[in-house]
């Protein structure tokens, strides 16, 4: 049997995650604060298909699927009564979500497993409104849900391993790729998201640079590689210890922001330095190199075609 999933809270991310939920062939029960709140959401997302199908942004057939997959319920306790799963989707405030939480767990049935969208709050803190915690976790989409792949999975001291494992599961299915994360201020998304912003923000103040230079920077620099390889990846590419010489140069002048990493430091002493040794944070062996740059080339090829096809952004500095 197909699993039932109520999404709690459909504005801008629920209505994107029950876009993502449907197209799996799930149905979907959509709740909000009114009947009339829910049934203009549901309304909303199916437009919003209907555009991005028309836009070939979605496969052809996708509105239609959302539209015979999502329902508005008159209530929060309607949506959840026979729902196998529950994803919370309420705003970032913590009395709100945990008296949603509660009405959430004390009408679902007590096998549902329960999430929450948060992206700053704690797992923790919320599981204290979820009766059974243990079916309790966070799972937090990035904005648009209907687009963006990763999916963080964040589950609380008390959290049962099969929950996790089956929402990981669930998320897949629906062509997302969900990470378990621990349940830290910021999780790991935002924690690097606002690392970069800070250091962005201090290049503006001390008159470095403007805003549009930094972003014009980190979009057409190391920005062009994150989408195929993470921090990590590109450190084990150029070289720790190329990366430990530079930390030297920017922790001599900006002390107080840019001292080496110890995972960074114990790797080059213990002579792991990337792909040139065999071993650094990754593991890919020299023989791989020449596969790895062919990727590379093909790849940061492919994605300024990818850019010059679409354009530039409509924003303005």
């Amino acid at each position: 049997m197909t699993e039932q999933v109520a999404v709690v809270g459909s504005g801008y991310m629920g209505g994107g995650i029950a876009q993502v939920i449907a197209l799996s062939g799930r149905q979907v029960v959509l709740a909000d604060v009114t009947a009339e709140q829910a049934a203009q959401s549901r309304e909303r997302i199916i437009r919003k298909a209907q555009d991005f199908e028309a836009r070939e942004l979605l496969p052809l057939g996708a509105a239609t699927r959302i539209a015979e997959g999502v329902v508005a319920a008159a209530s929060i306790e309607e949506a959840v009564a026979a729902a196998d799963i529950v994803e919370e989707a309420v705003p970032e405030i913590l009395a709100v979500k945990h008296e949603t939480l509660r009405r959430i767990s004390a009408a679902a049935p007590s096998t549902a497993v329960i999430g929450s969208n948060t992206s700053t709050i704690s797992i923790a803190s919320l599981a204290e409104a979820v009766e059974r915690p243990e079916r309790f976790l966070g799972v937090h989409f990035s904005n648009p849900a209907t687009f963006i792949p990763g999916v963080e999975v964040i589950p609380h001291a008390g959290t049962d391993r099969a929950v996790v494992a089956r929402v990981i599961g669930l998320l897949a299915e629906c062509g997302k790729t969900g990470v378990e994360v621990p349940d830290v201020t910021g999780f790991v998304l935002n924690r690097l998201q606002y690392a970069l912003f800070t250091e962005a923000s201090r290049l503006v103040e001390e008159g470095v640079a403007t805003a549009e230079s930094i972003d014009t920077i980190a979009r057409t620099t190391f920005g062009f590689r994150l989408p195929f390889f993470g921090p990590f990846a590109i450190a084990d590419i150029a070289g720790l210890d190329v990366y430990e010489f530079c930390y030297g140069s920017l922790g001599e002048a900006y002390p107080e922001r840019f001292a080496e990493p110890a995972a960074l430091r114990d790797r080059v002493a213990r002579g792991e330095l990337g792909v040139k040794s065999g071993r650094g944070f990754l593991a890919t062996p020299p023989e791989r190199s020449a596969e790895l740059v062919a990727y590379r080339d093909r790849a940061y090829a492919a994605m300024a075609v990818l850019l010059d096809e679409i354009g530039p952004a409509p924003v303005d500095y």
